[in-house]
């Protein structure tokens, strides 16, 4: 868990520094534009991704600085990460206890999963975004599977690029020979994930549906599934208006049903979508919390927007019992004014005004 972290020329912050003070919930407290989800999405970047808006590094550092960031974190068992961008550099740079790091190595020390508003339509949204963040959550759970998505997609690309100029075909057995060994490995991993968050979901359930998925779910070996997966490539080397048209990994969807409601999820209210993907992401930090002993970060943007009362109540015991340290954000303080274990912090204009614990 985060100790306190330091922004330094990051979106409108100039420097901002944010205590936890110990407590396991940080509520930030401003009005729009003051600067709120710029804290949640520095704390992002930790988890060695590009941060909860998927921004391009350029846009993210502060408008008038020059033009470079850095967000700097300390932890509870005194580890230090810290990501810096230059304007001189097109890349990010990590580094861990004072010492150049892979970004990768960053998930050794800190799992961190988040929900903005932009999910709030996810049940209801094209496949591609629902497969994009149940495979964010599977890579919390499980790192290397980051690393399988995106070497699936790059021979993807790849075999497309030999399928249009029309390479030989020692190159595409090569290419399809990957292709499907990957494609099982990322199905294998979504399936072992679904059933694993499955256990510590209380109201609702996660289902896999894909080509490769299917394959394994009806009790085919991956082995098996990789030879019928890569005689299928063979079978389809076409393009069609400049596109390859093959089903895989990258076509396969996520579902969630609504126990109580015998619903599925996008046939639900938008306050009860909400619900459900509050009870994933808590569900989430269960299962990593017990299957690596670590309390993961779960960042909310706009936590409470579509819920009622009730459902905040719920959101609030839930947050207190949650094996997590979470950071939410807000626009008004007396709405979480039942958040156990928490630390408020206002923002305005940028900048941190204050830090208010319960004791003040």
């Amino acid at each position: 868990m985060i100790k306190s972290i330091s922004l330094t020329d990051f979106r409108n912050h100039n420097i901002c520094r944010v205590t936890t003070h110990g407590r396991r919930n940080v509520i930030i407290i401003g009005p729009n534009g003051a600067g709120k989800t710029a804290i949640l999405e520095a704390v992002s970047m930790l988890s060695g991704e590009r941060g909860l808006r998927g921004a391009a590094m350029g846009e993210i550092a502060r408008f008038d600085g020059d033009g470079g960031f850095s967000v700097f974190a300390n932890l509870y068992d005194d580890t230090e990460l810290a990501i810096t961008f230059s304007n001189t550099d097109t890349n990010r740079r990590a580094r861990i206890d004072g010492e150049n790091s892979a970004l990768s190595d960053l998930a050794k020390h800190i799992r961190i999963v988040w929900l903005t508003p932009k999910e709030d339509r996810l049940f209801v949204e094209g496949a591609a975004d629902r497969r994009a963040f149940f495979d964010r959550l599977a890579a919390g759970f499980d790192p290397t599977h980051a690393g399988r998505i995106a070497r699936f997609s790059k021979l993807m690309s790849e075999r497309a690029f030999a399928l249009k100029t029309g390479n030989d075909t020692y190159w595409l057995d090569a290419l399809d020979t990957q292709i499907a060994g990957t494609a099982v490995a990322v199905a294998v991993a979504r399936i072992q994930y679904a059933g694993e968050l499955n256990y510590f979901l209380k109201s609702c359930a996660v289902s896999v549906d894909g080509m490769i998925e299917k394959m394994l779910i009806n009790g085919m070996s991956a082995g098996d599934a990789e030879r019928s997966y890569l005689e299928y490539l063979k079978q389809n080397r076409t393009i069609i208006n400049d596109k390859m048209v093959i089903d895989g990994p990258h076509k396969s969807d996520f579902g969630v049903f609504n126990h109580k409601l015998k619903l599925p999820a996008h046939l639900t209210s938008t306050g009860q979508q909400k619900t459900a993907l509050v009870d994933l992401i808590l569900a989430h930090a269960k299962l990593i919390h017990t299957k690596t002993g670590k309390k993961p970060l779960i960042l909310l943007d706009e936590a409470a927007a579509h819920l009622d009362e009730n459902a905040r109540e719920n959101l609030f015991q839930e947050l207190g019992a949650a094996d997590a340290q979470v950071w939410a954000t807000g626009l008004d303080i007396n709405v979480f004014k039942n958040v156990p274990d928490a630390v408020f912090v206002t923002c305005a204009d940028g900048q941190i005004s204050n830090i208010l614990t319960p004791e003040n």
